[in-house]
């Protein structure tokens, strides 16, 4: 998975542990594992939701500070409404002892 500069740190510590996609399929799987500079992340969950339904928490969990600032970050991929379906991805870092 590709995540931008600015979130990477937060991804490779563990701070971040959600991202959410305008795509039109998965991109990944659950169970899947995908390198984020030297780490690996592996994907606990995928699953399909209206922007509108995004909690606080899984905003904050995204490594942005409000929804709106979400929604520009993935508004690249194209406009995004309250409905406007995304895939939430849930992943966590890999230790070494995995």
């Amino acid at each position: 998975m590709e995540f931008s500069p600015e979130l990477r740190p937060g991804v490779i510590s563990g701070d971040v542990t959600v991202s959410f996609r305008l795509w039109r399929r998965p991109r990944v799987k659950a169970g899947g594992r995908y390198a984020v500079g030297p780490t690996q992340i592996e994907v606990d969950s995928v699953e399909l939701m209206p922007f509108g339904a995004i909690s606080r928490a899984d905003v904050r969990r995204s490594g942005e500070v409000d929804h709106e600032a979400l929604r520009r970050r993935a508004a690249h991929a194209g406009p995004i409404a309250d409905d406007t379906m995304l895939f939430r991805v849930e992943f966590h870092v890999r230790s070494g002892a995995d």
